[in-house]
């Protein structure tokens, strides 16, 4: 017996959220709210990197250190 995942979405769920979407927010508030998920993703992205160079640094740091004690 083949157990189907819970939360499975198909093309008529999809419609059907859009249609709800578009009657919710109105045509004009739609490029309004993609632009800011938009600016909203790339800040997203620029902090992991930021993050991700910080912990980098932190650690050539560290062994520069190690290596100084040795």
């Amino acid at each position: 017996m083949q157990l189907l995942p819970l939360f499975t979405m198909g093309p008529l769920e999809w419609v059907i959220i859009g249609v709800v979407v578009l009657l919710v927010l109105g045509p004009t508030q739609i490029p309004k709210l993609a632009k800011m998920f938009g600016k909203a993703s790339k800040k997203f992205k620029e902090g992991q990197e930021e993050e991700e160079e910080e912990k980098k640094s932190s650690v050539k740091k560290e062994n520069a250190d190690d290596a100084e004690k040795a």
